[in-house]
């Protein structure tokens, strides 16, 4: 299931984080989406007709079909969004500043105190901590804010359709169909991402078929619900199946001694945590780390930045999504909900040189001075390329659209 799922998040994560468009296999697929409206497209109709044999044949019943595309149609914003996907990658500090926001972590404090009760049982159940499963809600919809829109099926047989990987989302659009089949939702509820991640959760169909649980035993996996329950557990049945170890952590923050050779880092290089004691590290208050089996030492922004010491429940964590950022995301969210404390190294600066105070600082100078950012968060997204962009041809200069040291000393004037 790691392949499946790491290939269609690479196809999500043009949606970005809230608040910010672009993305990359650093960002995580944020499921609000805009309307978007079914057009006539013979062409979709003949592949539809040519797909039914198909789905019959892999165990769809001819009513479920019949069903499942009453009312779909062919989505031209979903080929868009396929083809037109940002290809930057955002820094580890930049994802962390929109994962672990203030706004995220005061979130989902409260939804764990709403939901407290049943993330009690599954963590119960499955050997989750509730902390864990809430950080994953939170990467994934915000906490259920965001959990898409677009129908599954209208989506999923569009992208099939159009073919550019279209075996691929067949054997999603199957998936979904086999999930109306076994009376889990109905068509019309059946809504997600333009690329078919749905839910609370935000699982694709063939990860629903795999690990989606019926919490409460109520008969349906229902995801989709306002109440969060089921999405909640599928999320920790995932995790668990995947070989998560209940009270040990994913990674914890530490500081390399001078002349730490980089070479050693990477998941591809494990010790325990006594040989890497030996070698100097320690945690952010200078003590060894305890021993939770082998670990890495992960540098994702060099020997200047952050660095962790790693354990096997990154790597379960990694058959979510594959992405070094989204799980130290995870990780670093799960921490702060649970009252733990801020990354605690420095982050160097950019690749244009500036620091993350310095990019905040141009976002204030560019609001104050009436070209809205959209918020002081640090990162540069396309509002606040836009705002640069404005603000520079209303000041008669060439206009780049991109942050940098000189248009800084410039606002400051």
């Amino acid at each position: 299931m790691q392949t499946t799922r790491r290939a269609v998040m690479l196809g999500l994560m043009a949606a970005g984080l809230a608040g910010c468009t672009g993305g990359g296999a650093a960002f995580l697929p944020a499921a609000s989406e805009p309307a978007m409206r079914a057009v006539p497209n013979p062409a979709w109709d003949a592949w539809v007709a040519g797909f039914r044999p198909r789905a019959l044949s892999a165990g769809i019943a001819p009513d479920t079909f019949e069903r499942g595309f009453a009312g779909a149609g062919f989505l031209p914003d979903v080929i868009d969004r396929d083809r037109n996907q940002t290809e930057f990658t955002r820094t580890l500090e930049d994802y962390l500043a929109i994962a672990a926001s203030a706004e995220r972590i005061a979130l989902g404090r409260a939804a764990l105190a709403r939901h407290g009760a049943v993330l009690a049982e599954i963590e119960a159940r499955y050997g989750v901590e509730s902390h864990v499963v809430a950080a994953v809600w939170g990467l994934e919809s915000r906490y259920g804010e965001r959990r898409g829109s677009v129908p599954v099926v209208s989506a999923l047989s569009t992208l099939a359709f159009e073919g550019r990987r279209g075996a691929f989302f067949e054997s999603q659009l199957i998936a979904a169909l086999k999930i109306v089949q076994n009376g889990d939702v109905a068509p019309a509820r059946m809504t997600g991402s333009w690329a078919g991640a749905m839910g609370h959760t935000q699982f694709i169909p063939t990860s629903y078929l795999a690990y989606a649980v019926d919490f409460r035993g109520d008969g349906r996996r229902d995801i989709w619900s306002d109440d969060p329950t089921d999405a909640l557990a599928s999320a920790a049945a995932y995790l668990a199946r995947s070989g998560w170890r209940r009270g040990q952590p994913w990674g914890v923050e530490v500081r390399l001694p001078a002349g730490f050779n980089a070479g050693l880092a990477g998941r591809g290089t494990t010790r325990s945590p006594a040989d890497w004691a030996a070698m100097g590290v320690r945690d952010m208050d200078g003590r060894a780390v305890p021993d939770h089996g082998p670990a890495s030492i992960l540098i994702p922004m060099g020997l200047a930045g952050p660095a962790f010491m790693v354990f096997r429940n990154f790597t379960v964590i990694t058959r979510y999504n594959n992405s070094e950022n989204y799980v130290i995301g995870v990780g670093h969210l799960s921490d702060r909900l649970r009252g733990g404390p801020a990354i605690r190294g420095s982050f160097p600066p950019d690749a244009r040189g500036l620091t993350m105070a310095d990019r905040q600082e141009i976002q204030r100078r560019l609001t104050a001075a009436g070209f809205d950012t959209g918020g002081s968060d640090g990162v540069i997204g396309a509002k606040t390329e836009a705002a640069i962009s404005a603000w520079q041809q209303a000041n008669g200069l060439a206009v780049t659209g991109q942050p940098s040291v000189d248009l800084l000393a410039q606002l400051r004037r």
